[in-house]
């Protein structure tokens, strides 16, 4: 049987698609109106004085082409989406219509407290577990992504630093050498200089490396726990004590919170500052690039800096304190406002329905439930493919590319290979400390079947490149709607605009 080309370069139900440039007509629109007469225009001389240069569409084109393109797009309601660090957890519809009910669904930010009390609950009860959860007293609800709440995390942490008249003299921040790359980049954006701390031969941070660059100019240190090598740290009560007794705060990359949530809690772990993915560990979407969602909960220690806004509960009544002056009325020192409004009401609508539905019993039985699918996993692959560490892990399962050396097959090559398989590659070459990372996180999500069938699928790639497959794996994917890119190219030259091609002159 033949790969046969079709006539409309269909194939079946995977549908050719053009670009919406090149399926409309510029000198018509979807839509018919009349042109105006006789009114006069309120655009105070800003009239549009040429062409759009958008394509006209009808309705049934527009929706046909954003239908296939979505179809060429792979998703968590498709079937697994292995990430590792990323948490990609099955969006349960309950919180879909929660988030839709009237009275949330219709929030306005600038409605008064009068008529969002309902609003201002929900937030405050979402904070309430996530202080629990967390073992902290205290919660910024407003940073709107995961590196949103590491910048608040940090400027809590120089707030505090200046309050004790140190911010000058305490300049370093410490991360370990897998840490999340938006870390450092956090630490130098709040004006801090970053020193790596290497890890051991287990995966883990080096407690005496770290103990060596300890002094009197460390501001804290940044550590994911579990960390990006899937692996809890063992010494984590020790990096925080060693860290405390330097004069340093801890913040912790609560990224990989799904492992943890109901088993561990940081504060107990000496955390300072941790920030929360509500996108990942309480499941609300985040496929698209957005929304995400990253509240930030502070220790004793960073709790006077919190930024504004906080839902306060007096008088019977919920209320904002939305200034650094009012803030300051409660003897606090907060570092004023951070954000625009008061978070992704969306998500904190999402998170907490999913909180209240699993329960405490839930929420951990959840966590376990991810460590044990990742071990599954681990255990399955690792008879044709090579973890990157021994022994267990957490949430997430690493493997190094040891298994394809000599066989002339490379990481990116066993990932494309993955996309004629139906699978969306799973995270690679992270962690950098890791050769030819492949990093799976399966979430609790999963089923065994859905596990086994993924795993069948890998050791069958790992199988074929051992027995010498190259081209396949060099030429695929050969069943995706469109083949490799020249990856290298495509990121030094980007064509970012589209240019239409010039008519071909008539002939006279």
């Amino acid at each position: 049987m033949t790969d046969a080309p079709t006539f409309t370069g269909n194939k079946a139900l995977q549908i050719e698609e053009a670009l919406s440039f090149e399926i409309g007509s510029y000198d018509q629109t979807g839509v018919d109106l009349p042109e105006p007469s006789g009114k006069t225009d309120r655009l105070g001389g800003l009239n549009r004085d040429r062409e759009i240069g958008l394509p006209g569409l009808s309705e049934p084109e527009t929706m046909r082409h954003f239908v296939r393109l979505s179809q060429k797009n792979y998703a968590i309601d498709m079937g697994p989406f292995p990430l590792g660090s990323c948490t990609m957890k099955h969006n349960p519809r309950l919180n879909e219509k929660i988030a839709r009910l009237p009275g949330f669904g219709d929030l306005h930010p600038l409605a008064p407290e009068s008529a969002v009390q309902g609003a201002l609950e929900l937030i405050d009860q979402l904070a309430f577990w996530l202080k629990e959860l967390t073992g902290m007293p205290a919660v910024a609800m407003s940073p709107k992504a995961g590196a949103h709440g590491e910048l608040c995390g940090m400027m809590a942490i120089k707030a505090a630093l200046e309050a004790r008249g140190e911010a000058e003299t305490r300049t370093r921040v410490l991360a370990p050498e897998s840490a999340h790359g938006t870390n450092p980049a956090t630490a130098v954006q709040c004006g801090f200089t970053v020193e790596n701390i290497p890890g051991d031969e287990t995966g883990r941070v080096d407690l005496a490396a770290l103990k060596e660059k300890l002094g009197d100019d460390v501001a804290g240190i940044m550590v994911t726990n579990p960390n990006t090598c899937g692996l809890f740290e063992r010494d984590i009560r020790a990096i925080a004590d060693a860290v405390h007794d330097a004069g340093g705060y801890f913040y912790c990359d609560g990224a990989n919170f799904n492992a943890i949530a109901g088993k561990v809690r940081p504060g107990d772990l000496g955390v300072d500052a941790m920030h929360i993915n509500l996108h990942k560990t309480f499941s609300t979407p985040h496929g698209g690039g957005g929304p995400g969602s990253g509240p930030t909960v502070l220790s004793e220690a960073l709790a006077p800096f919190a930024p504004v806004p906080y839902v306060t509960f007096e008088d019977g009544k919920y209320k904002l304190i939305e200034t650094r002056r009012a803030a300051k009325a409660d003897d606090g020192e907060s570092m004023g406002r951070l954000t625009a409004f008061h978070g992704q009401m969306g998500m904190f609508t999402r998170a907490l329905s999913y909180m209240l539905s699993h329960g405490k019993d839930g929420v951990k039985q959840a966590a376990e439930d991810a460590v044990l699918n990742a071990n599954y996993v681990l255990a399955r692959l690792k008879k044709e493919m090579s973890p990157a560490f021994e022994g267990y892990c957490m949430h997430e399962a690493l493997f190094d590319d040891r298994f394809l050396k000599d066989t002339g097959v490379e990481t990116i090559d066993f990932a494309k290979a993955m996309i004629d398989e139906g699978y969306h590659p799973m995270t690679m070459y992270f962690p950098l400390v890791v050769h030819g990372a492949m990093l799976i996180e399966p979430t609790e999500s999963e089923s065994k079947r859905e596990l086994d069938l993924f795993c069948d699928a890998l050791l069958s790639l790992a199988k074929r490149a051992k027995a010498g497959e190259v081209e396949a794996f060099k030429a695929a994917p050969v069943q995706a709607p469109r083949r490799r890119l020249d990856e290298t190219a495509a990121a030094r030259k980007p064509v970012l605009r589209w240019i239409p091609k010039e008519p071909a002159e008539a002939a006279e």
